[in-house]
């Protein structure tokens, strides 16, 4: 007969769940102050260490702000915190396993793809015109390699956003931030800035003719000679 124990949950394990609780049931909103400590302990019956454990686990995970002299307030719940709640483990496993940057790659790849043929199919006279400013914008940082990045950055997180979806922008913007971050020596690459401009140029005709599959076409194009730059200068 398999015996299945039953493990005694820590103080501070149950009071996480009470405060998590709270969050989701919409008791303690986005930007609501946190009990103090002293309040918690009233009402859960604990003591200090249990509190101040499940509070600093709350602020671990990005649930809740703590800053000294402040009271903790909750965070708001949204994609683009839950993701950068990993950004240092995803640099750790970069670092730490060969196979990741380029497992990083292909998944951008089919992301990125995906997600320009929407952007294609939604886009509005608006988002051209703010594609086109950006486009222009990073034509001006020629020569200036940091400039020139954030500006080709700022290009790809605007099509995310022409989604309409903000799990696919918050994906999108901590891909380019691992990519980015890991491989810092590409702020000193150069060379490749006019064909960079080319193929946003042609990107950004795509969507403006709300052509889904040109649009795919150019961004798999834009991606595949970009990643094998990343790939030689990591």
């Amino acid at each position: 007969m398999v015996t299945e124990k039953i493990t005694r949950q820590k103080l501070s394990d149950q009071v996480f769940e009470r405060l998590r609780a709270m969050i989701l049931t919409g008791e303690l909103g986005a930007g609501a102050i946190v009990p103090s400590e002293r309040a918690l302990m009233e009402r859960f019956g604990v003591g200090r260490p249990a509190v101040r454990e499940a509070l600093q686990q709350m602020h671990t995970m990005g649930l809740i702000t703590i800053a000294h002299g402040e009271r903790s307030r909750v965070k708001p719940l949204n994609a683009g915190a839950v993701l950068g709640q990993v950004d240092a483990v995803a640099q750790l496993l970069l670092s730490a396993e060969p196979e990741a940057l380029a497992h990083l790659k292909e998944a951008r790849r089919m992301f990125e793809a995906g997600m320009v043929r929407i952007a294609a199919e939604k886009s509005i006279e608006a988002d051209v015109v703010a594609l086109s400013d950006i486009l222009d914008e990073q034509r001006r940082c020629l020569g200036n390699p940091r400039a020139f990045i954030a500006a080709d950055m700022a290009f790809h997180t605007r099509i995310a956003a022409m989604t309409g979806n903000p799990i696919m922008l918050a994906v999108s913007e901590a891909m380019l931030k691992w990519l980015f971050q890991y491989h810092a020596a590409l702020l000193h690459w150069s060379g490749k800035e006019e064909v960079t401009l080319l193929e946003h140029a042609r990107i950004l005709e795509r969507i403006a003719a709300k052509d889904g599959a040109g649009a795919v076409s150019a961004m798999q194009a834009h991606i595949a000679r970009s990643a094998d730059v990343i790939g030689h200068h990591g």
